[in-house]
């Protein structure tokens, strides 16, 4: 266990990649130890990618990529600006609700950092506000990613803790809509502390059309339940419904109806039973393609190729994390590394709120080294027993999990969102942790209270009867 744990580190400080690091160290046991052979480390390679759910993070990725070159986003920021663009720091508002509204579609901190944040952050330069700031709401909004279904890093914990990957969906709503209220309010303090008024002029035509859309979105559910409520087949309201909504939509090119609509299509999807979270991925591509190829026509072939050899570049980097961890992740269960930190954590307490507190530092710090899907490969094995005999949620603890990654997300050695928006914004990595800084505030409320109010996470899923 030592030469397994030790290897590790030395690898990851002297700069290797976390994959290598994971399976240069695994290797090394396995020589030195020569208990193990070598054909398992296939075999665990294999087991570690060979899993249905995981089909959902190439389709993900991808929607995620077709959604930015179809011109999705620049759809979204004009809806978000209609909205929200008149209140006082408007546009840092806008930042904010384009990134709830893209989380519906990408699943990802970083597709939305690099898809949203482009134009946010030039939009914000614009106006005035600080490059400073405007990072700083980048960042925090971009952790709504993972947060709001769908999301990659539930697909892989739902995968590792044997949860249902739509119960972690559902369970992501309530949170976001929290964390969302608490950056608003932070957008709001610094609005009324800088003395700086709205961005775009209070017009209530912009703000009617922008209401009216949301308006017409949330009337697709309502109208298909009524109608199933009628006794009309659940397939038949629906392809009413859809097909009034295309028709109003064509007569009246709403802007950003369609691209609302992704979110709908994929909850309702899942929860109606048409499809599972991973053929919910399929049709966000499906839904994508539509949009950029017939409805919006924005989609080129070269831009079609390029998405797709991006999707085949992350999703690439993506499993080969995940097959050096699930080899990893297999040694330091079979060295009994598990269940010694399981006796050492009783050992000091066997309180649940104690545990959660110890397992929040410890999956931050983490968080702020080894990439996401690494991280939660590493760690469920690890924490999972603990979780389950202490009597806390598994849903409720991905969660926790996933939104301590995403933090991680934002600190030096390896953020990826910090490094994407340096990138983005032109300022050193220096002035972008610093800018970061202050919405650590927001999200670590959101973190607590989401650690300690269990039921901001679970009493959706309860609701929808997806956990006891």
């Amino acid at each position: 266990m030592l030469i397994l744990i030790v290897s590790f580190l030395i690898l990851m400080i002297i700069g290797l990649p976390v994959a290598v690091a994971m399976a240069g160290s695994s290797l090394l046991f396995i020589f030195v130890s020569g208990s193990v052979p070598d054909v398992v480390v296939a075999q665990r390679m294999i087991s570690g990618v060979e899993s249905f759910p995981l089909l959902a993070v190439p389709f993900f990725i991808l929607a995620g990529n077709l959604m930015n070159i179809a011109g999705i986003t620049g759809r979204i920021y004009d809806f978000a600006v209609a909205l929200v663009g008149w209140m006082r720091g408007g546009l840092g508002h806008v930042n904010i609700i384009g990134s709830v509204i893209f989380s519906g579609m990408s699943g990802t901190a970083i597709a939305d950092a690099a898809g949203l944040g482009s134009i946010e952050i030039k939009a914000m330069q614009d106006h005035g506000y600080d490059t400073e700031f405007a990072v700083g709401v980048t960042a925090a909004s971009a952790t709504l990613g993972p947060i709001i279904p769908p999301s990659l890093p539930f697909v892989i914990y739902g995968m590792m803790a044997n949860v249902s990957i739509g119960a972690l969906f559902v369970a992501g709503i309530l949170p976001g809509i929290f964390m969302t209220a608490l950056m608003m309010l932070t957008v709001a303090y610094f609005a009324r502390k800088n003395n700086w008024g709205s961005d775009v002029a209070f017009d209530w035509k912009r703000l009617g059309g922008a209401t009216l859309e949301i308006l017409i979105v949330l009337a697709f559910p309502l109208g298909v339940w009524l109608l199933v409520e009628r006794g009309v087949s659940p397939n038949l309201a629906t392809l009413g419904a859809f097909v009034l909504l295309l028709a109003l939509d064509w007569k009246f090119n709403f802007s950003a109806v369609m691209a609302l609509m992704t979110p709908v299509i994929l909850i309702g999807g899942m929860t109606m039973g048409w499809f599972t979270p991973t053929e919910a991925a399929v049709a966000a591509v499906i839904w994508a393609l539509f949009l950029g190829l017939v409805r919006y026509r924005s989609m080129t072939l070269k831009n079609l190729v390029k998405a797709s050899f991006d999707t085949i570049e992350t999703t690439a980097s993506v499993l080969f994390i995940v097959t050096a961890a699930s080899i990893f992740a297999w040694l330091l269960t079979t060295t009994q590394a598990a269940q010694a930190l399981t006796a050492w954590i009783l050992s000091i307490t066997s309180e649940k709120w104690v545990f959660l507190l110890l397992a929040n530092l410890l999956i931050l710090f983490v968080g702020c080294f080894i990439d996401t899907t690494a991280a939660i490969t590493i760690l469920v094995p690890i924490l999972l027993p603990l979780v389950l005999k202490l009597g806390i949620d598994p849903v409720h603890f991905g969660l926790i999990m996933t939104l301590n990654l995403m933090v991680g997300l934002l600190h030096p050695p390896l953020g990826m969102v910090l490094f994407v928006l340096a990138r983005i914004s032109k300022l050193s990595v220096e002035r972008t942790t610093v800018a970061i800084l202050p919405w650590l505030i927001p999200l670590m409320l959101a973190l607590i209270a989401i650690t300690y109010i269990p039921s901001i996470t679970l009493w959706l899923p309860k609701y929808f009867d997806m956990i006891k």
